[in-house]
This record gives C-alpha cells, sequence and structure tokens, in this order.
C-alpha cells in the first residue's frame, strides 16, 4: 500500500503542488517542501512547482478581472468579503498590494480580481506577481523543508523511507487543517469588517 502511494506522489505529487498553489494553497507549497526532504522530489522542482502555481493563479484572476469584468462569475467575487478594502489599497498602494496580497488569508482572489479592475498596467503586474510569487514559493517550501528536518529529528533514523512517508502524509494533512481553519477563521474577520463597514456607509 505505501509503495503505490510513495509511486503516486512521485508521479503526481509535482503536479499536485502547482494545482494546490494555483488556489490559495499555503498548504500546498510547505507539502512540496516536506516531501522533497523526503526525497520524492528534488527541492528546486518544489519551488518551480510552487511558484508557476501561484503566478498562474494570480495571472488568472488578474486576467479575469481585466477582461471578464462584467461576467457573472466576476461579479459575484466582487461582492466577495475584503473587495471593497482590496480595491481601495491597491488605489493607494498598487505596488504593496500586488507584492503583498497573496500573503492575506482569504484575499489572493479577490485581490487578483480587484487588480484586473484597477488602472495596474499588465506588465507592472506580471513583474511584481513574478517578484512575489517567487518568494512566497522559497519561503513556504523552505519552512516544508525545514520541518521536514525537524520532523525526522523527532522521529529518529530508524524508520525506513515508507514509514517516514506515512508520517510525512499524517504530517501533511495535519498542516492542511491548520491552514484551513487558519483561512476561515480570516475570512470570517475579513466578513465581520465588511459588514461594519456597510452599516458605517449608510
Amino acid at each position: 500500500m505505501t509503495e503505490a502511494i510513495h509511486r503516486l506522489i512521485e508521479q503526481y505529487g509535482l503536479v499536485a503542488v502547482f494545482l494546490g498553489c494555483v488556489a490559495e494553497g499555503e498548504s500546498a507549497a510547505i507539502l512540496g517542501g516536506f516531501f522533497a526532504h523526503q526525497q520524492i522530489f528534488v527541492l528546486w522542482q518544489a519551488f518551480l512547482a510552487a511558484f508557476l502555481g501561484a503566478f498562474a493563479g494570480d495571472t488568472f484572476f488578474f486576467t479575469l478581472g481585466r477582461s471578464f469584468a462584467d461576467h457573472p462569475y466576476v461579479v459575484r467575487l466582487r461582492k466577495r468579503p475584503g473587495f471593497r478594502r482590496a480595491y481601495r489599497l491597491l488605489n493607494t498602494h498598487p505596488n504593496i498590494f500586488v507584492l503583498t496580497n497573496r500573503y492575506v488569508y482569504g484575499m489572493r482572489l479577490v485581490g487578483g480580481i480587484a487588480a484586473g479592475l484597477s488602472t495596474v498596467s499588465v506588465p507592472r503586474f506580471v513583474i511584481l506577481n513574478a517578484i512575489s510569487s517567487a518568494v512566497w514559493a522559497t519561503l513556504f517550501g523552505t519552512v516544508g523543508y525545514v520541518f521536514g528536518l525537524g520532523a525526522e529529528r523527532m522521529v529518529g533514523q530508524a524508520f525506513a523511507r515508507h514509514e517516514r512517508l506515512l508520517i510525512a502524509l499524517a504530517v501533511g494533512l495535519g498542516v492542511a487543517i491548520l491552514a484551513l481553519l487558519v483561512a476561515h477563521h480570516f475570512a470570517r474577520r475579513e466578513r465581520v469588517k465588511d459588514a461594519s463597514d456597510n452599516q458605517a456607509n449608510r
């Protein structure tokens, strides 16, 4: 069973990291670094998959806002919590916003849409997004790799490779659940702030 899981991760792990990072995927980037530490794939490949996924995801959301502003899906996204705040920040500090938007839980999607609707030019967004994606992928991939070092020290060197893989899967699942809970927490705070803003504007 563990050998089958190992083969699946070897074959599709980088694809999963890429797809996970297209969405709001800190946990996917961390898992990429973690599995790189388990020598399932090379660390630079995990960084590259996370970078490409993050860059593609933000560029996609930017393109939605820029070219499909009146599409029903985009209109719905514009009503999501945090959009007004993202748009205000874009107008006052566009460079800082594009560079840091992905680090705010629950804001990456609406931030990309807001950037597309703003006056930020395409070349400017692409350059800033590439810088932000590279730093983000390196940061969270390194966290996963370093976490792998710590986990290996805790469990010792006596575990066989397939047993370490099971530990990695269990820890990875815990990280993903924790990231999801944190994201929900921040999204709930944003909804409360937006509700307060709406009441103040009435």
